[in-house]
């Protein structure tokens, strides 16, 4: 049986919408904005612009939010960063950037379809609720930029950190780590082994006790390879994460979300068909 998960609405939603955030990462307007406020090399920028909202997060409380990375890659970044610059400061400059990156490179679709998929993401945000997610309530703290594309980059984001917030909840209640997660995933054969484990941070050594534990817990084989129960298991991860991502779903309606889906699926298309956000990627997120 495969364990690819199945195509929800829910799911539907965030591969639609997910390039729209993933900007942040992948085009050269953040990193270049972290990097003359002084903060050094990528993964610095990272940590403190994805965090900002939360104030100067210290390592332990990152790696609580992050478990998918390796401490150490956290510890290299958190608190320095905030010896730099100010949560306040990468704040706003992250915003900047990322609404620079988006008017450069989002297709000329006109205002007002934006300004109505920006409305329609809004309204979902809504719909969120914040029990045990941070990040998402972070985020959705975050005033409202005027300009509508600001406004559609973070009302994406808190969507989908509600919904990375509730894939990390379904992940420790498997009982998983970050690091079995991350072997689980790769064995999907979704995102290739080498690409999630040098993003992410672990060493060789570290995979291979992981790929251990989860070999002895029969999860997966002596090839790395999911087992039955292995698959299963993955799949009540993703039909958990999705579960938990349903409330913004249900405050737009099924038409809401597909009228949703129908505006932003060109966009994010764009965005990847463009080069800009690479298939695969380490976030797991297809082509829309």
């Amino acid at each position: 049986m495969s364990s690819a998960p199945a195509p929800t609405l829910a799911r539907r939603f965030w591969e639609t919408i997910e390039p729209v955030h993933a900007v942040a990462y992948f085009a050269p307007e953040p990193i270049e904005a972290a990097r003359a406020l002084g903060l050094i090399g990528w993964w610095m920028g990272y940590f403190a612009g994805r965090l900002a909202p939360l104030g100067a997060v210290r390592a332990p409380e990152a790696n609580a939010l992050c478990f998918a990375f390796a401490p150490s890659r956290v510890a290299r970044a958190l608190p320095d960063a905030w010896a730099y610059s100010t949560p306040e400061k990468v704040l706003d400059t992250r915003l900047g950037a990322v609404e620079a990156a988006l008017t450069r490179t989002l297709p000329a679709v006109g205002e007002r379809r934006l300004t109505r998929l920006a409305d329609l993401l809004e309204r979902a945000v809504e719909g969120c609720g914040y029990e045990g997610r941070a990040l998402a309530a972070g985020w959705a703290g975050v005033p409202r930029p005027d300009g509508v594309v600001g406004r559609l980059w973070l009302a994406s984001t808190v969507l989908r950190e509600h919904r990375g917030d509730g894939h990390v909840i379904a992940v420790a209640h498997a009982g998983l780590t970050g690091l079995e997660a991350g072997l689980t995933h790769a064995a999907t054969g979704n995102v290739p082994r080498e690409l999630l484990q040098s993003t992410r941070g672990w060493t060789d050594a570290q995979w291979e006790q992981a790929r251990r534990r989860l070999v002895a817990k029969g999860l997966l084989d002596r090839d790395s390879r999911l087992t039955k129960s292995g698959g299963a298991l993955r799949r009540e991860v993703e039909h958990a994460t999705d579960r938990l991502a349903a409330d913004p779903v249900t405050r737009l309606g099924e038409d809401g979300v597909e009228e949703a889906i129908r505006l932003a699926a060109p966009l994010s298309r764009h965005l990847v068909d463009s080069g800009l956000i690479p298939v695969p990627n380490p976030i797991g997120a297809p082509r829309p």
